[in-house]
């Protein structure tokens, strides 16, 4: 008897990466998930605190898709690992911070070293030639293979018969004429062959599942980077980032305001670590400071936290301002008018 060949697929959450598995499972493939942990991804944090978000689903979309798939699902933190792809990529960025071509390099390779040390034989990912305008091209594809050390034991089942054969292909594991030749941004045939298989629930065909690919949040990063005069970050940077309105009035310092009762719930965590601010006389945001600030910059960073309050237009509003020691004191302060603040205090 042949034995049976073992396959690991990268398992985003999306539609792609659910289908590649599937059609690699129909051919008697033993299959098995892995999904990279960055600290970007959007799922299962904004949704779960903003309250515009809170009708959509929380659940963990890779999770979900290995249980549609019946398979077991490897979840692998990589945070500090990924800052050097954010910081430093070799082939750059895209419309915004996202190193779109790096970060697939480094996670094929990531999965490379884990089927070697598994005893497993491939790697499936989801890409389709056309459908991302960084890493999805017909001449990148290529550099994804040899770049992360896959080399021919990387399939794409979705668009695999435009593409030269593979080990999988070539040793007899996978019959070519059972796998695809989709390309293009159009998502209809994923979306027929998800229908053939099934599955009717799934996360939006054409959505994105990482910050980095979002336009505020990259002029955020860049800001933050530039401020701070070096390209680092951690995790409660990454998290901040998502939350909250972020305005900086002067270069040495910016607040964080949260806009509703779930963000300044969230921003509560972070008190003993910066500098914070409450109304105390009308219904208003909780604020953080980050930054170096002196007197001049409270009294701003209290006006601007008025000016966010139910107190916008009263004559003087009571602030509390709170050390991250937990000392406090009280300022009674002139909402900043919101004609008095410029555009581009707004990161």
């Amino acid at each position: 008897m042949t034995r049976q060949a073992k396959a690991v697929a990268l398992i985003s959450g999306g539609l792609d990466s659910l289908l590649a598995a599937r059609v690699v499972m129909e051919q008697g493939v033993h299959v098995e998930g892995i999904n990279f942990y960055t600290g970007f991804c959007i799922e299962g944090h904004t949704h779960a605190i903003r309250k515009k978000d809170r009708q959509r689903p929380k659940r963990n979309n890779a999770l979900w898709s290995a249980e549609q798939l019946g398979i077991r699902l490897h979840i692998v933190d990589i945070i500090e690992e990924y800052q050097d792809v954010v910081i430093n990529p070799k082939h750059g960025y895209g419309s915004n911070l996202n190193p779109c071509l790096d970060c697939k390099v480094f996670m094929v390779n990531k999965a490379r070293e884990w089927i070697d040390a598994n005893g497993f034989d491939f790697i499936i990912t989801g890409e389709v030639i056309g459908q991302r305008p960084m890493s999805q091209r017909k001449d990148t594809l290529p550099v994804i293979a040899r770049d992360s050390g896959a080399g021919e034991r990387l399939v794409r089942p979705l668009c695999a018969r435009n593409l030269p054969a593979t080990l999988p292909e070539k040793e007899g594991w996978l019959d070519r004429e059972r796998l695809y030749g989709f390309n293009g941004r159009s998502r209809k045939p994923q979306m027929a062959l998800a229908k053939a298989f099934g599955f009717e629930d799934y996360a939006q065909p054409a959505g994105g599942c990482c910050f980095l690919t979002d336009k505020q949040y990259s002029l955020k990063l860049a800001d933050l980077w530039r401020t701070r005069g070096r390209r680092e970050y951690d995790l409660d940077d990454i998290m901040l980032l998502k939350v909250g309105r972020h305005l900086r009035p002067r270069a040495h310092f910016k607040i964080i305001v949260g806009r509703e009762e779930g963000e300044n719930r969230f921003l509560e965590g972070y008190r003993k670590r910066f500098i914070s601010m409450i109304p105390t006389s009308h219904t208003g945001p909780l604020v953080l400071i980050d930054g170096e600030v002196g007197p001049g910059d409270i009294e701003l960073a209290a006006r601007l936290t008025a000016r966010f309050s139910q107190g916008r237009d009263a004559a003087l509003v009571t602030v509390e301002v709170r050390q991250t020691d937990g000392m406090t004191q009280s300022l009674d302060v002139i909402p900043v008018p919101s004609e008095e603040i410029p555009g581009d205090w707004y990161v």
